[in-house]
């Protein structure tokens, strides 16, 4: 009971700590008052956010294999002081060159050193079985901070501006967030999580421990990582520019409440592809959420007026939600906690290359053409492409499993019965 209970502390801190450093997903609020307010180009200003993007990746793969040598808590320390003081300096240099550096590198490094470390932690504390759901929960937290984020930032950019909104949400941050960080352990050495749930892992057998090295000689790391960067470059483009796509593409002024619907439809994506991972499996969901990403991609030219653009921004939310919460399971069903920090941080450097594309790619379209339907189009192309690598793999790891249930069969059968056995075994 008392394991139990330290448990569900770990999961709750580290839900509250991503509702605090989950300001990457408010970042179209501040990228329209850089470009209204202060006369950026597109460009400019999505490039603080790509940065970060990328910084995340990197600093996330570095705080992976910090954690799985010393642990998370002095990793979610630094993390977490690191984010909040790059918000304060973003507060003191809002050019693009100073953003790039505060916002793009301190912040977003921060931000990567903290995320590493939480669902790693939470999973050591909780049964194979509830993996996915975890996982989905402890994400939840980074997706739903858009829903109060986004409003508070709308808020105190309009009363103060944008460089003391970046000072407020800083100092915010290193009052909640630290001392949180403090809480967050591994359990101790030899715990069991007690396992009573009857959900079932398919598609992706739990093997044993991989470091990185082998992970990168199996085929399922390419997939794995190629899938996520298509998945994400398509998210990430509507994420960061759904105000700037409503002002657009339906002159609506005030569109930050359209941050939010995406923010809560993240989250509900994140807590429900989690549950789905662990009843139908990994591949499965992602086949589910690529579908769905593809069809929204081909509606989202059409969308017109306030309701088109919420649908567009809640089918957006769900289908990126399913990402953070499915991609860690894999990971860890595939090649073991031991090294997950690190593993996981070089599936997640595709997260960091697809800041360069979706972000990218929109801030091209619109620049050159006036309208993001480019953009669209091309999101349509690269998910199809995550979906036809998502249905090989779910073939092959079908075909593998049915191998594996005959040599079973097979060795069953040879040592229970004689030759008339193994033979009706092994047809």
């Amino acid at each position: 009971m008392k394991t139990l209970s330290r448990a569900r502390q770990i999961l709750i801190a580290g839900f509250c700590i991503n509702l605090c450093i989950g300001i990457l997903f408010t970042w179209s609020v501040f990228k329209k008052a850089l470009v209204m307010d202060l006369g950026w180009s597109n460009a400019e200003a999505s490039m603080p956010y790509t940065i970060a993007i990328v910084t995340f990746s990197i600093s996330l793969l570095l705080a992976g294999i910090i954690q799985d040598r010393f642990g998370p808590r002095r990793v979610l320390i630094a993390g977490t002081l690191l984010s909040g003081i790059g918000l304060i300096a973003s507060g003191f240099g809002t050019t693009p060159d100073m953003l790039i550096v505060s916002f793009g590198l301190i912040a977003g490094g921060g931000i990567g050193f903290a995320y590493a470390c939480l669902a790693p932690a939470a999973m050591k504390w909780f049964a194979p079985s509830r993996r996915g759901l975890v996982n989905g929960l402890i994400a939840a937290g980074f997706g739903l901070a858009g829903v109060y984020l986004a409003p508070l930032i709308t808020t105190l950019i309009g009363g103060w501006g944008i460089e003391k909104a970046f000072i407020f949400l800083g100092a915010a941050l290193l009052l909640i967030a630290v001392p949180l960080a403090c809480t967050i352990t591994n359990p101790p050495q030899g715990y069991v999580a007690a396992d009573n749930g009857d959900a079932v892992q398919k598609q992706q057998p739990i093997r044993e421990e991989i470091n990185w090295r082998g992970m990168m000689r199996t085929p399922q790391f390419y997939g794995l990582w190629f899938m996520y960067l298509c998945a994400s470059s398509t998210g990430l483009m509507i994420i960061g520019n759904i105000t700037s796509i409503a002002a657009v593409q339906t002159d609506m002024a005030g569109a930050a409440h359209l941050v939010v619907i995406l923010a809560l439809f993240n989250t509900f994506g994140r807590v429900g592809a989690g549950w789905l991972n662990d009843k139908i499996g990994g591949l499965s969901t992602l086949g589910i959420s690529f579908v769905l990403q593809i069809a929204n991609m081909l509606m989202f030219p059409y969308y017109a007026g306030e309701m088109g653009m919420m649908l567009g921004a809640a089918l957006a939310g769900v289908s990126y939600g399913t990402l953070p919460a499915v991609f860690p399971s894999l990971t860890a069903n595939f090649y073991g906690l031991k090294n997950y920090g690190t593993n996981y941080g070089v599936v997640y450097t595709s997260w960091g290359v697809s800041g360069f594309i979706g972000p990218i790619i929109a801030a091209f379209a619109v620049d050159s053409t006036g309208t993001y339907e480019l953009a669209y189009f091309a999101s349509v192309g690269i998910m199809s492409l995550a979906l036809m690598v998502c249905l090989m793999m779910t073939q092959a790891a079908f075909r593998k499993r049915a191998l594996e249930t005959k040599a079973t069969l097979v060795e069953s059968a040879s040592e229970v019965g004689g030759p008339e056995v193994l033979t009706s075994a092994k047809s």
